[in-house]
């Protein structure tokens, strides 16, 4: 796997997989080069909403290299100027309370409260290893973390630390629907949950969607660090990183 901004590359035996194309399409190109993965060789483009930040190069991408787009009707409808350039044969539909299946990946959709049309985050399982990306959440709830339980690698939202975004120089009204329940994820509701699935089988995790106006980097990350000894486990037992907006992040292995 590898992350670039809202863009993730997944790669298993006989697979290959964007989730979202929220970077430039030259980026993403130069992105695939840098692994010796041509565009043309993926198997399709996952998406998990239609906001411009995970959609920017979607219908360029798939109408260049004649590649399959899977999203859900209501996202498809609500991205009507991306969805026009994909060709018929391009659009595949799923259900978010549906698994499917591209070649030898196994995708489990599952809902997350966020004020799009009908947002999700994605569960990609191989064999018996489970990776999960779950970004653009304004709440956590039971079900999500139902969902992310057993996974050995999370891509896990880490927006805005609540003291930043409160004196940020963004307005209130932004900040309201930052910290809002279809929002965004804090630093701080980041850092339990990812503590809470340590207790199981995660072994990876990256933080990403952060905020430039209310986050930073190494905030994100030391949140996450000590929650983690806070409740005495041993933060060795983690390998923990933060995505970068617009650097190719190294290459993880599951």
């Amino acid at each position: 796997m590898v992350v670039v901004g809202n863009c993730l590359y997944v790669e298993s035996e006989n697979t290959k997989l964007l989730i979202d194309a929220g970077v430039s399409l030259k980026k993403i190109e130069t992105g695939l080069k840098t692994l010796n993965v041509s565009p043309s060789s993926l198997d399709g483009i996952l998406v998990t909403h239609e906001h411009s930040d995970h959609i920017q190069s979607l219908g360029n991408l798939s109408k260049k290299f004649d590649l399959p787009v899977y999203a859900n009707s209501e996202t498809f409808d609500a991205m009507p100027k991306q969805t026009d350039k994909i060709s018929t044969e391009n659009i595949n539909k799923f259900k978010v309370t549906e698994k499917f299946q591209i070649k030898d990946i196994e995708i489990n959709p599952f809902s997350i409260p966020h004020d799009a049309a009908n947002p999700c985050g994605f569960n990609i399982s191989n064999n018996s290893d489970k990776i999960s990306i779950a970004t653009d959440i304004g709440h956590m709830t039971n079900a999500i973390l139902k969902q992310l339980e057993d996974s050995k690698f999370i891509l896990l939202e880490s927006n805005y630390d609540s003291e930043v975004l409160k004196y940020s120089k963004y307005p209130y009204l932004l900040k309201q629907r930052i910290a809002g329940p279809n929002g965004h994820l804090s630093n701080e509701v980041a850092s339990k949950v990812i503590n809470y699935l340590l207790q199981g089988k995660l072994k990876t995790a990256m933080l990403g969607h952060l905020s430039k106006e209310s986050n930073f980097p190494e905030l994100a990350y030391q949140t996450v660090v000590d929650e983690i000894i806070s409740s005495g486990t041993d933060v060795s037992k983690l390998n923990l990183s933060v995505a970068s907006r617009d650097k190719v992040g190294d290459l993880i292995h599951i």
